[in-house]
């Protein structure tokens, strides 16, 4: 398929343990999927499920069927047809995780959170709402809840950040929170809690809800533009004061 491109595309083959594109994305399961810094297709997609996660099957699930190949081939080639045209944000915004495996409102839930306070979804209602889902072994996702803190701060209490970690031992996220010392509502996401969020095959994943509880935006991975795209969706949304 790469050679119908004539030379402006080429296919690169990872191991993804040693893989710094994989890394930044958190991906730890294989295959995935991506055009230049862009994940297009997660393990899910192809009906690959990591423990506790579900079995239904994903859009290029299953894998030996010629339809398969027939809507993973048209997928991938669009992506790559946008991004020779220089149309990157649209590209990523066609992405396969937020188009495919992104969910249409915040999730109800009824947890406690770190401190063992009372975390409801109810009670974020009315309120801008980022949702940050991490792991203790994900060096992208230090920085990332870094940046978030800050964005508490600019914000106050007009914006909720939920960090849920995922995949980690509850001893080493009260070590890391303990450590930053952020001013974010910390959580333990469980895997049952966790496909409420959709299709979470990377950290961090970053997910922004409008007042309404409508998704707004969804990222994937720390991609160098991860900063200023959502900043910019933030900035829309998050009422003045």
């Amino acid at each position: 398929m790469v050679r119908g491109f004539g030379g402006k595309a080429r296919f690169v083959s990872e191991n993804y343990g040693d893989s710094k594109l994989a890394k930044r994305f958190g991906v730890t399961r294989y295959p995935a999927i991506f055009v230049d810094d862009i994940l297009v297709a997660t393990p899910n997609d192809f009906g690959f499920y990591g423990k506790g996660e579900g079995t239904s099957g994903g859009r290029y699930a299953p894998l030996k069927s010629a339809s398969s190949h027939d809507r993973f081939r048209g997928d991938l080639t669009r992506m790559i047809e946008l991004l020779l045209a220089g149309k990157k944000g649209a590209a990523r915004a066609q992405a396969a995780p937020v188009k495919d495996g992104g969910i249409a409102t915040l999730p109800a839930f009824s947890i406690r959170d770190l401190d063992g306070k009372p975390l409801d979804s109810r009670d974020l209602t009315g309120r801008v709402v980022l949702v940050e889902i991490w792991a203790t072994w994900c060096p992208p996702c230090r920085s990332t809840l870094g940046w978030l803190g800050e964005l508490k701060r600019r914000y106050g209490d007009r914006l909720a950040i939920v960090a849920f970690a995922v995949e980690s031992e509850e001893a080493k996220v009260r070590k890391l929170v303990d450590e930053l010392r952020l001013p974010l509502t910390w959580a333990i996401g469980t895997p049952e809690l966790m496909r409420a969020f959709g299709d979470v095959s990377a950290v961090p994943t970053l997910l922004l809800f409008d007042g309404a509880g409508r998704t707004a935006a969804s990222f994937y991975g720390a991609p160098p533009s991860l900063h200023a795209e959502a900043e910019a969706r933030l900035a829309a949304l998050v009422p003045r004061p």
